[in-house]
């Protein structure tokens, strides 16, 4: 069973019940896929089996507001890897396949990147090379989250989180695979020893993560989560002309948490800038009011002015 409430006519308000009888969804990736719409995002641990893990839901859409739930995408037989949990997709549309990025959720230091393949967008076949992904170098404690791909420039650009060493920070790194890569651990190359954006403004507080790509010209933008869960996370926008070096957009929150009382006063977090083929732009993201009990997704729509982002409030 799924849950959708209304905050206002139009709006999407969608929580997934079906792990612990309370809306909980999170972490929202969407893609148009054969005619409907498909959304991954994170789900709990089974209520009464912890050792179940944070899993994948599927829900799917024909007008970005209304969602029914239509899979989900648990630890397969004999993946050690993540065998503890996997969450936090992210996904894109090649050639008629569904490719699935995600992360393996549970091993701290030791999570990592997975990739896997579906031509339904239900039923996903992984990767033989799985981890595909984890960074190296002293920056990072070699812990790779919150993957996000996309094409730039005749290449695959692998955006993911990391922390530093002490594991306190929350950073953000990029790795690059060639346009015709198959998504293999063997083709993907750290683009740089350092981190790509990492916290300064007050309102990021330790993290930057949940990195969300979209292509504008001949930039590429990056809707982002500043500060852990709850803290509150927010979202901002950074850009760039080659895929490595970012600047921020604004200094203040693109979108910030809401008032007390607001379904979202106690955050808006991990966006999900989803581009559809008639070129709109969409952004998704979670939300909470009771700090972590309960979470929704919903979205607005972004429109563009001198090339930047707004939002019609």
């Amino acid at each position: 069973m799924t849950m959708m409430i209304q905050a206002q006519v139009g709006r999407m308000m969608y929580g997934d019940t079906s792990r612990i009888g309370i809306p909980h969804s999170k972490d929202p990736h969407v893609v148009n896929f054969k005619g409907r719409y498909l959304m991954y995002y994170s789900i709990p641990p089974l209520k009464n089996e912890p050792q179940s893990g944070w899993n994948i839901g599927i829900a799917e859409s024909h007008d970005l507001i209304n969602w029914t739930k239509v899979g989900e995408i648990t630890p397969v037989a004999g993946a050690e890897y993540e065998k503890k949990g996997l969450c936090a997709p992210g996904a894109l549309v090649r050639d008629g396949v569904v490719h699935l990025f995600y992360q393996t959720y549970g091993n701290r230091e030791k999570d990592a990147i997975c990739h896997a393949t579906s031509e339904d967008g239900i039923n996903f076949k992984r990767n033989p090379t799985n981890p595909i992904f984890r960074p190296t170098g002293d920056w990072n404690c070699g812990r790779a989250i919150d993957a996000e791909v996309c094409e730039f420039k005749g290449k695959y650009y692998l955006y993911f989180a990391s922390r530093d060493k002490d594991f306190k920070i929350q950073l953000q790194g990029v790795a690059v695979a060639p346009k015709n890569s198959s998504f293999n651990r063997e083709d993907w190359k750290q683009a740089c020893d350092a981190p790509i954006l990492y916290p300064e403004l007050g309102w990021e507080k330790d993290c930057i993560e949940g990195a969300s790509i979209v292509k504008k010209g001949k930039k590429l933008f990056m809707f982002y989560a500043g500060a852990y869960n709850n803290a509150p996370q927010q979202i901002g926008v950074a850009e760039s002309k080659d895929g490595i070096h970012w600047k921020r957009v604004f200094t203040e929150p693109f979108v910030a948490n809401g008032k007390p009382g607001e379904w979202n006063s106690s955050e808006s977090g991990h966006p999900h800038l989803f581009h559809d083929l008639d070129g709109r732009t969409y952004l998704f993201y979670q939300g909470n009011n009771d700090n972590g009990k309960t979470w929704y997704i919903t979205n607005e729509e972004v429109f563009w002015k001198k090339g930047k982002p707004y939002l019609k409030r």
